[in-house]
């Protein structure tokens, strides 16, 4: 029996949540929360899947089941053995954990130079993709992403990683899938806003500071309208105290908002607010 382990990271969104499918440009990095799976090989049996409890939902085993399916159409032949993941990237809200799960167990599978395989797997199990979440989980470090662009390397605040602070809102009750494709069917009427994500990722790109870019970003968000009432207020009260936050990612039409990233110097001044609004805090920041 021979045994691989490999660790990915997660993707936080900087600029360009939904923009990017459209062809905008956006800017993300890795998170420090990871995704780590071993695979356990044999020579015959089963390949079982295993979770900690964290990822037992019954719609995330059958979307791993997915991307086992995916792999082994593509190599054409089975896998016997164990696949063991333990992750703290939350599942669901936003920051990438579906395309970190694609990456490792590819890499567990294929071996380490599998980006062609990855990609197919990502394109079937995660149709519509835009793109930016593999390309930034893949090379690990932070990029300016476009369609049909060579992703660029991008340089952030070496600070930037330690002063972010990350808040758990709760899922959405829609997918990123239905997020995305609602925002596409109502595309010619939420484009200005889109636009706008578009014109943040630009600023940033120009070195202009994240903290007076991101109130424009969150409040294009809440005109696409991917921003539950509940997160719009936790985000209200944090900038009344002079810190900015956005959702990092498709966000949530109703239910929780997934992540919100914060910037804010006093971090348990947004302790006191995450914990008024009834919300709490990653537990990897």
């Amino acid at each position: 029996m021979s045994a691989r382990t490999v660790s990915v990271s997660g993707k936080i969104i900087l600029s360009g949540d939904h923009a990017v499918v459209s062809g905008l440009p956006g800017i993300a990095m890795p998170s420090r929360q990871r995704m780590t799976v071993t695979f356990e090989e044999r020579d015959s049996g089963t390949l079982e899947v295993r979770c900690d409890p964290s990822m037992t939902h019954p719609a995330w085993q059958n979307y791993l089941d997915h991307i086992v399916r995916e792999s082994e159409k593509i190599a054409d032949r089975k896998w016997f053995g164990t696949i063991t993941i333990e992750s703290d990237i939350p599942i669901g809200k936003g920051m990438g954990s579906s395309t970190s799960a694609v990456i490792a167990i590819a890499r567990c599978l294929f071996g380490e130079g599998c980006e062609n395989h990855a990609q197919q797997i990502e394109d079937a199990v995660n149709p519509g993709n835009s793109g930016l979440d593999f390309a930034v989980i893949w090379n690990n470090r932070p990029l300016r992403f476009q369609r049909g662009h060579e992703p660029k390397d991008i340089a952030l605040p070496s600070s930037l990683a330690q002063e972010m602070i990350l808040i758990d809102t709760g899922t959405p009750s829609e997918t990123t899938p239905q997020l995305v494709a609602w925002v596409q069917s109502c595309k010619s009427e939420l484009l200005p806003h889109l636009e706008t994500i578009g014109r943040c990722t630009e600023r940033i790109d120009r070195g202009e500071p994240l903290a007076s870019v991101i109130p424009d970003h969150h409040r294009a968000q809440i005109a696409l309208g991917v921003v539950p009432q509940p997160v719009q207020a936790l985000i209200g009260a944090i900038e009344q105290e002079g810190g900015v936050a956005k959702v990092i990612g498709g966000g949530g039409r109703t239910g929780g908002g997934g992540i919100v990233l914060a910037l804010h110097p006093r971090t348990p001044t947004i302790a006191s607010i995450v914990r008024d609004h009834g919300f709490s805090l990653c537990e990897a920041n």
